[in-house]
């Protein structure tokens, strides 16, 4: 198990790097990721979630059967039409929020032994790679809201961490 980082923590704002080498150390991070991902009840985890500043996310979704790993990804085409939909974050536990993105995107990456790839995804698992995408790039989905929704959501966030950090010293 990995640990995930949280809103304030600064490697969530950093850009990250692409990926040269891959190796078992790259295998072992990628297993790692889908166990902490399936840990925390998520759908897709990213790099700098887990302190690591490098162009990896995982995106597992059981009920369309998808299990994907994405290594140096870009999203190469995207659709015209979008979908606004509620959106959550494993760095921002317990919040979600409506987000607009593309219904569809098409999206080159490579996988854990560096074999590329293209794929088009529309549905959730299109949101997930745009969300997660979004990750490696220092951007978090609170961003795409207007600034006093912006600025609600990081509130309503720093009050359920100081809530949980009084219940943690009370137990």
């Amino acid at each position: 198990m990995l640990d995930i980082y949280k809103l304030g923590d600064s490697v969530l704002r950093e850009k990250c790097e692409k990926i040269t080498v891959f190796d078992n150390s790259l295998r072992l991070l990628e297993e790692a990721m889908y166990e902490t991902m399936a840990e925390a009840d998520g759908v897709g985890l990213a790099g700098p979630q887990v302190g690591v500043t490098k162009r990896i996310f995982v995106i597992e979704i059981p009920s369309e059967g998808i299990k994907k790993t994405f290594i140096n990804p870009e999203i190469i085409e995207t659709s015209v039409d979008t979908v606004t939909a509620p959106e959550g974050c494993l760095s921002l536990p317990g919040l979600e929020h409506e987000v607009t993105r593309n219904s569809s995107v098409t999206v080159y990456a490579q996988d854990v032994n560096g074999k590329a790839f293209t794929l088009k995804a529309d549905g959730l698992f299109a949101r997930a790679i745009q969300h997660e995408n979004d990750h490696l790039n220092g951007v978090l989905y609170i961003d795409h809201l207007d600034e006093s929704e912006k600025q609600h959501m990081e509130a309503l966030y720093a009050k359920k961490q100081k809530a949980r950090r009084k219940a943690a010293r009370r137990g």
